[in-house]
């Protein structure tokens, strides 16, 4: 039997299906439980809609880059399982590495004409274990982030707004350094939508334009793209 019509069978959108459905329920209830706590903060619903619309504009370009590499992991692991994963996890290059981890351990390639259905389980297999320890780590070490911040800034209240800046910066030098040392077409993209991305804050410190707040990182991100483009 085709592999294919496994990976691609009704049985299988229904189990990834209702996977993807916890993860819009959990959503559903984080918005609820954070429209709740606002409220009890004093947060204006002005304040809330703000928040909202900045963080769906800023989304449109990471969510539009998943789904263009959602391609190449649907033409190897079929439709539901490229739809579950990356409705849990995000990261194309991950998985994509993880299903040719798997499928080389029954000696086929991934996607090649020699896939067969021992190659996409092991796949599968590999995917998921191993995210498993990201799960793990998030759930035993989430909440006592707030105390080791606290060491951090040494009991100083003052200091906790600097590590998380610093937190932040931190996070975003460690997903785009190895994209600026390839010296390549992605050295482009990141210094371009970096520059961008200044200009914009820079600009908007004086100006304090509200669209400027809600859509320079998605226009950072398609600019510093499409920057890059001439360099492929």
């Amino acid at each position: 039997m085709d592999y294919m019509s496994i990976a691609n069978s009704p049985l299988m959108w229904l189990a990834c299906g209702l996977c993807v459905a916890l993860v819009i329920f959990q959503a559903a209830l984080f918005v609820r439980k954070s429209l709740i706590a606002g409220k009890k903060l004093g947060i204006t619903n002005e304040q809330i809609k703000s928040a909202v619309k900045s963080s769906a504009t800023g989304s449109i370009g990471p969510s539009l880059v998943i789904l263009a590499g959602m391609i190449s992991l649907l033409v190897a692991m079929g439709g539901p399982v490229s739809w579950f994963r990356l409705s849990y996890i995000g990261a194309v290059a991950y998985e994509l590495m993880a299903a040719g981890f798997g499928a080389e351990a029954v000696g086929v390639t991934l996607g090649s004409p020699e896939m067969n259905a021992t190659a996409f389980a092991c796949g599968l297999w590999v995917m998921t274990l191993g995210s498993i320890g990201w799960v793990l780590f998030t759930g035993l070490a989430t909440h006592k982030l707030d105390k080791f911040r606290n060491v951090l800034a040494g009991g100083r209240k003052e200091m906790l707004p600097v590590v998380s800046a610093g937190a932040m910066c931190g996070a975003f030098s460690y997903l785009s350094l190895d994209r600026v040392v390839l010296f390549n077409s992605q050295t482009y993209a990141a210094i371009a939508g970096f520059v961008i991305m200044a200009i914009f804050t820079a600009y908007n410190q004086k100006a304090n334009k509200k669209w400027i707040r809600e859509w320079s990182f998605c226009i950072s991100m398609f600019l510093g793209m499409a920057v890059s483009i001439p360099f492929i």
